[in-house]
């Protein structure tokens, strides 16, 4: 277990075998670098998973499968110095950041990771081939690393559904672990990306999670306006009656009740996010969408208007400037209020 907030730097597989030799079970945390209190918290949750007898290893690794253009892979963060420091802080034994040579010898694999239909959807739409290229490398990585468990953020939510997906139908011997998306206190998940916008445009990115957050509220005051009236006995009759009496508020909180419908959730959460992102459209700079989605979590399809329970994804995708952000909240529909 590491103590003292040092990490080893291992740079080939032969090292990372060496090293594995010495130790205990392995918990592992992926990443691309430029490291934040977002991977500091996975790291911390398989330090604790791990205990004093296993060990933690973080990947650095931005992996070119990835990006569709040239461009954003020149352009993305190389952090590695401070990326040992967060890691150490956050109790990693070693960091695994080896060469795009260690990790594709003799170049780009010619056989793949598949991603199937649920890597054609939302992200995979926006960037054809991405998850191809990220479940090859997750696999490419927990082959060298062969962790017991693997932690990644539920911010990328759609990527944790892919790789889980992967591991159970290629029966790969690991658990995954998601870990709950960390956010600045403004409200905006933590992301290497959030580092590229500048005042205005980080004003106008906060509608991201504003609208999230408007969505769940929603979600959260239906069901509770439902949940009463099954148990009151509020009809439009008695709400005119209380209009009549001068009684206004009490007059619309008692309509409010009576029209309550469970069935009326996912478009009243998909209106309530709606509003805050057309708001931010017009902002400057403005918010341009790329998609707002409610999803089932088993496979990213949408999810009807007419479904009253069970388990949901709100996600959303825009631009800010040249910065393209994501953010997604969890949802469920029927919960007991």
């Amino acid at each position: 277990m590491n103590t003292t907030g040092a990490t080893m730097l291992l740079r080939t597989a032969a090292e990372l075998d060496a090293f594995g030799a010495r130790t205990g079970p392995r918990a592992l945390v992926m990443t691309m670098g430029a490291l934040h209190e977002g991977h500091a918290t996975l790291i911390r949750a398989a330090r604790t998973a791990a205990g004093p007898d296993g060990q933690v290893v973080v990947t650095v690794f931005v992996n070119p499968l990835q990006f569709g253009e040239a461009a954003d892979l020149d352009r993305y963060p190389r952090t590695l110095d401070a990326d040992l420091a967060v890691a150490g802080a956050a109790g990693a034994d070693a960091v695994f950041a080896p060469s795009v040579d260690e990790v594709y010898p003799g170049g780009e694999p010619q056989v793949r990771i598949a991603a199937g239909p649920m890597g054609e959807r939302l992200e995979g739409a926006s960037r054809p081939g991405h998850f191809d290229g990220m479940l090859t490398v997750v696999a490419k990585m927990l082959h060298l690393t062969r962790p017991y468990a693997a932690y990644f953020g539920q911010k990328d939510a759609q990527q944790l559904a892919l790789i889980r997906r992967m591991v159970r139908d290629l029966n790969f011997p690991v658990e995954i672990v998601g870990v709950e998306t960390v956010r600045e206190p403004d409200g905006l998940a933590l992301s290497s990306r959030n580092r590229f916008l500048d005042a205005e445009e980080r004003r106008t990115a906060l509608a991201l999670s504003r609208a999230l957050f408007a969505a769940r509220d929603r979600l959260a005051a239906q069901q509770a306006l439902h949940a009463r009236a099954q148990t009151t006995t509020a009809t439009t009759g008695r709400a005119a009656a209380l209009t009549r009496l001068g009684e206004v508020r009490a007059a619309a909180d008692t309509q409010a009740v009576a029209w309550a419908r469970p069935d009326d959730g996912p478009a009243a959460v998909r209106a309530a996010a709606r509003t805050i992102l057309d708001d931010a459209a017009a902002a400057q700079p403005p918010l341009a969408l790329d998609y707002l989605a409610l999803v089932d979590p088993a496979d990213f399809t949408e999810i009807p208007d007419d479904r009253t329970t069970g388990d949901a994804i709100l996600a959303v995708a825009a631009r800010v400037g040249a910065t393209r952000l994501i953010d997604n909240i969890p949802l469920t529909f029927g919960a007991d209020t």
